[in-house]
């Protein structure tokens, strides 16, 4: 293949061709089989494998084991008033295998024990155990098992959910400390065009914990001052992940050229190189578009991303039935914070906080009150120290707090009235949270697309840094669940704000 290049013209983008790789290091190549026993003896990373996929069926073996066991034992003590642990164990021991199996196959077909920048987050699990309670069930049935109750099916797969995903989230945590101790980070360079290498070169590196090394980039368009490194054009690709020791490429623009795109990806992995691509909005977006028949061209309609129909019909089911068992099990919580508020300070216990909800309509949003009560009125005269970004107003040591509330907001109890909000409609366990009327009137108009689904208690924001995002970058947090939205992303967002809730991580 011949290398040409040409001097780009005004509005034109340079056209490079990738020169021919030498394939003598073809034993590095990716799609190359070796024998599997000398890959064994002489790959490290072989045996980081193993103990990956080991450490991860220990995990899933402890979360299935005391799912099944924790739905026994309850049933039977709420029943019949037996208690006894053993006796539930030797019921669980009789179903335990079937359904381990059957969650190992479902998982590693979903890909939850590949590496860790491969591995799906926690929706994944929690879909992944729906369809094993699912198959699980089928296969009852099949086997003309008589049901008094199906509680046993539900109930595991509810315990499961909490279970598997906090010890999966627990690995996540300590192996992502310990790769984050020993300095580990996979070194990448970026190829595309002059804007998009900026955005995702600075957003790459200016997350908390980056994973992600940028060496460099690759630009198809005269170089860009964008405070990155220039490792050269793109037909020295080959000669730059052998210099820097690449780990991945990731094409950062949407617009980079198929023909190229298509030998990019056959030189890296020839050299064992991933080959990642930064999505575009549009590419976001599409996931969501809905084929419009009849037409002389193809075309996909973007809907608006409201919730109607049968996904408002189950996340509505959702949250009543989930709000309930909650208000059920922690009223002796709910009891003790309202006596511990009316015995530390005068005022209500509860705060009715008036702020825009579905549509920029007002409701009375619940919360226990964690201020006195003069804090409205002394609220003008401490926006001098705000500490938050945006419309967002927040005071680490707001002096306005109260001991009581302090506590309660520390770890989010104050919140836990607005289950009341979620029974009665106006709010969802997910969404986007309500903002007070002084944070919404000062929002840009962009930043209202929020507000064309039901507030939440939880969502995006609570579990990706609370209050130690940017603001925009919260919003588009609500932008991505908005166009994600599904059961089991509610439900691994539910799972994933009780360590961020426990953490204290950004709450203030």
């Amino acid at each position: 293949m011949s290398t040409t290049q040409q001097q780009p013209l005004d509005g034109q983008r340079e056209t490079t061709e990738l020169r021919p790789v030498d394939f003598s290091l073809g034993d590095r190549d990716v799609r190359r089989k070796r024998p599997p026993a000398l890959s064994f003896l002489l790959r490290l990373e072989t045996l980081r494998r193993v103990a990956r996929v080991a450490t991860l069926l220990l995990a899933d073996f402890v979360g299935i084991f005391m799912a099944i066991l924790t739905a026994l034992w309850l049933k039977a003590g709420l029943v019949s008033g037996d208690w006894r642990l053993n006796v539930q164990v030797e019921q669980t021991e009789e179903i335990f295998n079937f359904a381990y199996l059957i969650t190992v196959l479902l998982f590693a077909r979903s890909g939850l024990y590949a590496g860790r920048a491969e591995r799906p987050g926690m929706a994944k699990v929690v879909s992944s155990l729906f369809q094993v309670t699912l198959v699980a069930l089928v296969f009852a049935l099949a086997d003309a098992n008589d049901f008094s109750s199906y509680y046993i099916f539900y109930g595991s797969l509810f315990f499961a959910v909490a279970y598997v995903s906090m010890l999966r989230l627990a690995y996540q945590k300590a192996t992502g400390l310990l790769l984050r101790l020993a300095g580990h980070q996979r070194r990448a360079v970026l190829v595309g065009s002059g804007e998009q290498i900026e955005a995702v070169g600075h957003a790459l590196r200016d997350t908390a914990h980056p994973m992600v090394k940028v060496i460099g980039f690759i630009s198809l368009t005269p170089r860009p001052d964008n405070g990155l490194v220039s490792l050269g054009s793109l037909d020295q690709l080959a000669a730059v992940i052998a210099k820097h020791r690449i780990d991945e490429v990731i094409i950062a623009d949407p617009d980079f050229p198929q023909t190229q795109a298509v030998e990019l990806v056959d030189v890296c992995h020839s050299l064992a190189v991933r080959v990642r691509i930064a999505p575009s909005t549009m590419e976001i977006l599409v996931h969501r578009a809905e084929f419009v028949p009849g037409e002389a061209v193809p075309l996909f309609e973007l809907k608006p991303p409201v919730f109607e129909g049968i996904d408002y019909a189950m996340k509505r089911t959702f949250d009543i039935v989930c709000s309930t068992l909650l208000l059920i099990v922690l009223s002796p919580l709910l009891a003790g914070c309202a006596l511990a508020i009316r015995l530390s300070s005068r005022g209500p216990i509860v705060y009715r906080s008036i702020r825009p909800g579905i549509g920029g309509v007002p409701f009375a949003c619940f919360k226990f009150r964690t201020m006195r009560r003069d804090a409205d009125q002394r609220q003008a005269d401490l926006e001098s120290v705000n500490e938050a970004s945006g419309a967002l107003f927040k005071i680490r040591d707001d002096p306005r707090m109260t001991r009581i509330g302090r506590l309660l907001r520390t770890y989010s109890i104050d919140e836990l009235p607005q289950l009341v909000n979620v029974l009665r409609g106006q709010m969802s366990l997910v969404g986007p949270r309500p903002l007070p009327q002084r944070d919404f009137e000062r929002m840009e108009p962009w930043h209202k697309k929020r507000y064309l689904v039901t507030p939440g208690i939880t969502g995006l924001w609570q579990v990706s840094g609370r209050s130690e995002l940017d603001f925009d970058d919260l919003v588009r947090l609500d932008f991505l669940y908005l166009e994600r939205w599904s059961v089991f992303l509610d439900l691994s967002i539910l799972v994933k704000t009780i360590p961020a809730v426990f953490t204290r991580r950004g709450a203030f």
